[in-house]
């Protein structure tokens, strides 16, 4: 229990997960119903930021959980952000996976994220000499 917040690990689709990618603006995400549940289906690790029954935030890991561990998701709604539940989820998901050895997170460029990913440890591919290149479908 942290400070208002409990992290659980999710097994189930939660029917109120659009609405917070929605309220971070995710909407790409929800576009389609059939998209987040099988994303969630197919992910290594799902947790999710509860106060009592409500999901304030989610963070979700793709990989084989030796190699790599991707973070594809990581949201907090809005009006809880910078209260410690995104540091919170990523280090429950650190902790499941201490031995990883490569973790990674593809982001916007912004100050205010860049931050609080350098905060948690994590640093721009370009710092360490390697390069990231993506391809996006809709």
């Amino acid at each position: 229990m942290g400070k208002g917040f409990e992290i659980r690990q999710i097994s189930d689709f939660p029917p109120d997960a659009p609405a917070l990618y929605n309220a971070v603006g995710w909407s790409t995400y929800t576009a389609r119903p059939d998209f987040l549940p099988q994303a969630f289906r197919g992910s290594l690790c799902v947790l999710g930021a509860f106060e009592g029954e409500a999901l304030v935030g989610i963070l979700r890991a793709v990989g084989d959980g030796v190699s790599i561990l991707f973070i594809q998701d990581l949201l907090v709604r809005p009006d809880r952000q910078r209260q410690g539940i995104g540091t919170a989820l990523f280090q429950a998901l650190t902790a499941r996976y201490p031995n990883i050895y490569q973790l990674e997170l593809l982001t916007d460029i912004n100050p205010a994220t860049d931050a609080f990913y350098r905060s948690l440890g994590l640093q721009p591919a370009e710092d360490i000499g390697c390069r990231s290149y993506i391809k996006i479908t809709y």
